[in-house]
């Protein structure tokens, strides 16, 4: 591909020799003379003047450099964009492996791709352009939308509603039983049935060995364009909005409600029955046993407002030295304390 037909298709300002060839994309420091990569983050800015590449993908405001560059308000999103021109992955024509298990009465759009060993249950619906692969379980009732992408060992439950362009990775499973127990008289616990489902919008990414769990009664939502990372927990009854990233092995207990645009970054976790508002921000590690309210972001466990942590976080680590001052001038003014009025002081002014 020309240069100048990339920067055509990206919308993006070209300073540079538009016949170059272009055969690839790579990262800043690893590109070749025929690649192009991107800068995105202020700390790679140096190394946009020592980079092999072919052109580097800015915004418009950057440096003037010897190397070409595209311009575009946001480099991060065209280089992906630039990615998705060079890179070619698996093809799944339209057909049924003759290993899969489809009950007579689900119904399956045209242009399906179904693998071997796929189990596909009764009265489900499953909308067209499906992929489907080996060993990935749809049962009873379930109804999915257009496009849908279910890696192998993927797995929908009963009755469970999926929109379009829904993506599954290996090992989800979508609608598993919540965790509700109850204890009988005999102070045991006793299952609460998981009579309930779980809704999932449009342009919902699942990623590998996460899980969203149904509800003994109301249901467990996920909204459009919302991300889900690899050993993501979403409890029963939760409802999490739209564009939201929840990132790995972040757990949300049960009746959570996470609202739009938030992001909850690694390994957070969030006590059930919360709320959590618009535009909030976890930072990684964070847990949370309140309501957040919307646009604050949030650290340390129990999680507070950041500004405020990373104050207490600096404090924490002179801990040690102030605790040596401190335990010093305690002596002193002991010292100071036991001596008799009368008798001067023999510690220096």
């Amino acid at each position: 591909m020309k240069l100048g037909d990339l920067a055509t298709h990206l919308g993006a300002e070209l300073r540079g020799d538009p016949n170059l060839e272009i055969t690839g994309v790579n990262g800043i420091e690893e590109a070749s003379s025929s690649e192009v990569t991107f800068v995105a983050n202020i700390k790679y800015k140096s190394l946009a003047r020592t980079t092999k590449a072919a052109a580097i993908i800015v915004e418009p405001e950057f440096e003037e450099l010897t190397v070409a560059t595209l311009r575009i308000a946001n480099p991060y999103h065209a280089f992906s964009r630039t990615l998705g021109l060079f890179y070619t992955g698996p093809s799944y024509p339209p057909g049924i492996h003759p290993t899969a298990v489809i009950d007579a009465s689900a119904t399956i759009a045209e242009g399906a791709h179904i693998g071997p060993l796929a189990v596909i249950g009764p009265q489900v619906e499953i909308g067209p352009g499906a992929t489907i692969l080996a060993h990935a379980v749809i049962y009873a009732g379930a109804k999915i939308g257009a496009r849908f992408f279910a890696h192998a060992h993927s797995v929908v439950r009963e009755f469970c509603i999926l929109g379009d362009d829904v993506t599954l990775e290996n090992g989800v499973i979508i609608g598993a039983d919540g965790f509700g127990f109850s204890k009988n008289e005999r102070g045991e616990w006793v299952k609460i049935p998981q009579a309930s489902y779980v809704r999932i919008g449009n342009r919902v990414d699942v990623q590998a060995n996460a899980t969203i769990d149904r509800a003994s009664i109301g249901v467990t939502e996920v909204g459009d364009g919302t991300k889900v990372d690899n050993l993501v927990q979403i409890g029963h009854g939760s409802r999490v909005g739209q564009n939201s990233l929840i990132c790995a092995q972040t757990g949300l207990a049960g009746s959570s409600i996470v609202g739009n645009n938030v992001i909850l970054a690694g390994q957070v976790g969030v006590a059930g029955h919360l709320t959590i508002g618009d535009g909030v921000i976890l930072t990684a590690k964070s847990a949370v046993s309140h309501d957040v309210p919307p646009g604050k972001m949030i650290s340390g466990i129990p999680g507070f407002d950041n500004r405020t942590w990373l104050r207490a976080s600096a404090v924490f680590q002179r801990l040690p030295d102030i605790s040596k001052r401190l335990n010093a001038l305690e002596s002193k003014v002991e010292k100071a304390l036991s001596q008799p009025a009368d008798q001067p002081s023999d510690e220096k002014p």
